[in-house]
């Protein structure tokens, strides 16, 4: 879903690359799994000018489709919550969940297209399209990885996807998680299932993130980079030498950080 808009497509990603790129190293003789490139993302507030969770959440309210003092509320203190390190998932998720579980599947997809061309699509930013399409030029294999469920984030357009699973029977979303919540150390988990089920591993790997949250993963990667970051990545990535970027150049849509 990232249109093609910027005759520069490729140059600011092209130098973190090479920045990046001197500092691989190669895997031993030994290791089992294939040594590919993998360039990891992470979603919200890193490729996006925003929280899909949190917005569509917002949009829920705004739509008169849940309780909107209460939602709005709950929902403003769990993003609170989830930028300063302390969301407890299992809460977030029996609350962000249910309205899955009080509409059926049909409209759910009409509210999710809605949504996607209303609210996802204008912060989608020009400057995450183009890293993306430099890593996919290079011949890199793209993985999105967000702690947002797979209902929300599974149109916006990676084929590669890590994401929370809601719980599905019969036809219907019941409200609970499927599985490993993508959150934390939650997200180090399920990489490392993805990495075993596919065969590779971390030798020559880039993460972008923004969030402290993601600070175990980020330990993982060989090309580490700070992308908009939180106070708290950023010092973190000072310190470690990481570099720190922004990819919001020229991005002038909405921002609920």
């Amino acid at each position: 879903m990232y249109d093609q808009s910027d005759s520069r497509l490729g140059q600011l990603a092209a130098i973190y690359l090479f920045w990046a790129s001197a500092y691989s190293w190669t895997p031993s003789d030994n290791t089992r799994s294939k040594a590919v490139n993998l360039a990891i993302f992470d979603l919200d507030n890193t490729l996006l000018g925003g929280d899909s969770d949190y917005l569509w959440g917002r949009w829920l309210v705004q739509h008169q489709l849940v309780d909107g003092a209460f939602y709005e509320r709950e929902n403003q203190r769990f993003y609170m919550e989830y930028k300063a390190g302390t969301l407890d998932i299992v809460e977030f998720l029996r609350f962000s969940l249910k309205p899955l579980a009080e509409n059926d599947l049909d409209k759910l997809q009409a509210l999710r297209q809605q949504f996607m061309e209303e609210v996802i699509r204008p912060i989608m930013l020009p400057a995450a399209h183009r890293l993306v399409e430099e890593h996919r030029r290079q011949g890199h294999t793209l993985l999105i990885i967000t702690a947002t469920n797979r209902f929300v984030t599974e149109p916006i357009g990676i084929n590669n996807l890590i994401a929370t699973d809601p719980e599905f029977r019969e036809g219907r979303y019941t409200g609970e998680v499927s599985g490993i919540p993508s959150f934390r150390d939650g997200k180090v988990q399920r990489l490392n299932n993805w990495l075993k089920e596919n065969g590779y591993n971390l030798a020559s790997s880039w993460f972008y993130s923004d969030s402290l949250n993601d600070l175990p993963l980020l330990e993982m990667g060989t090309h580490p980079f700070a992308v908009d970051a939180d106070e708290t990545l950023t010092y973190h990535a000072e310190t470690k030498g990481w570099p720190v970027i922004t990819l919001r150049d020229g991005f002038t849509g909405g921002d609920n950080r």
